[in-house]
């Protein structure tokens, strides 16, 4: 993260003191140079589980950043990609990668602006910027914004275990931003550990989805044989 390419420390502090839109605008220049960036590893094993099941016609990326996501919609749907997000500077970087065959649109995802427009929506590593009272909401646009039969589908990590040390880190990072967020206005959202499985599958389906859940084989399996990975696909009827 802390390469000459990559942002510094301060940059990062501007960002974190920030907006949650104005700090990706001011990160969009160095993100792809960041740990933050969906791996390629995490992009082609979606591409994978979701083969079956195409190929679609139309593909919306929601929250798509810098665009990375947008290689899988890229390989599965065969007239359009879309790109939706609402931090202008992140789309300018997309924009500048992609050409001209993506429609890149910026708009809150809580907001969506379409209606029965896709039969394909994917998000990659965006729901830790949303509240969980958001999610509901969200899902019901996501709902709206599908065709019947249409798939909203993301990938997953197994939550680590609390003797671990990821886990300890997560929450402190967590802790960390509550505490900014109570004494630093505008807030900047972002909760590793809020986004939890079982809750975002009853929302889902209270939302009108029906919800499958697929292991990412490429990911291996923890030592109590469950998948480290699983791919979340929630279908319209």
């Amino acid at each position: 993260m802390f390469s000459p390419e990559g942002p510094r420390v301060r940059e990062l502090a501007v960002q974190a003191l920030s907006s949650v839109e104005r700090g990706y605008d001011l990160l969009a220049p160095k993100f792809d140079r960041t740990p933050f960036r969906t791996p390629a590893t995490v992009l082609d094993a979606v591409t994978k589980a979701l083969g079956p099941s195409g190929p679609f016609e139309d593909g919306l990326d929601l929250c798509c950043g810098t665009g990375a996501g947008l290689a899988v919609l890229g390989a599965l749907c065969r007239r359009s990609v879309t790109g939706v997000d609402f931090s202008a500077g992140m789309l300018d970087v997309a924009r500048r990668g992609l050409g001209q065959d993506v429609a890149l649109v910026r708009a809150d995802a809580r907001a969506l602006p379409f209606t029965a427009a896709f039969d394909l929506v994917v998000s990659f590593g965006a729901f830790g910027h949303f509240l969980p009272r958001e999610l509901p909401g969200l899902f019901a646009r996501v709902h709206s914004a599908l065709r019947p039969g249409g798939r909203f589908a993301f990938p997953v990590p197994a939550p680590p275990r609390p003797s671990s040390l990821a886990y300890w880190t997560l929450f402190g990072f967590d802790a960390v931003m509550r505490v900014r967020n109570a004494v630093w206005r505008p807030p900047f959202v972002m909760y590793y550990r809020a986004f939890r499985l079982g809750d975002v599958r009853r929302q889902l389906e209270a939302a009108g989805f029906t919800v499958e859940l697929q292991p990412l084989p490429e990911f291996g399996l923890r030592a109590d044989g469950s998948p480290r990975a699983r791919l979340v696909t929630a279908r319209r009827g």
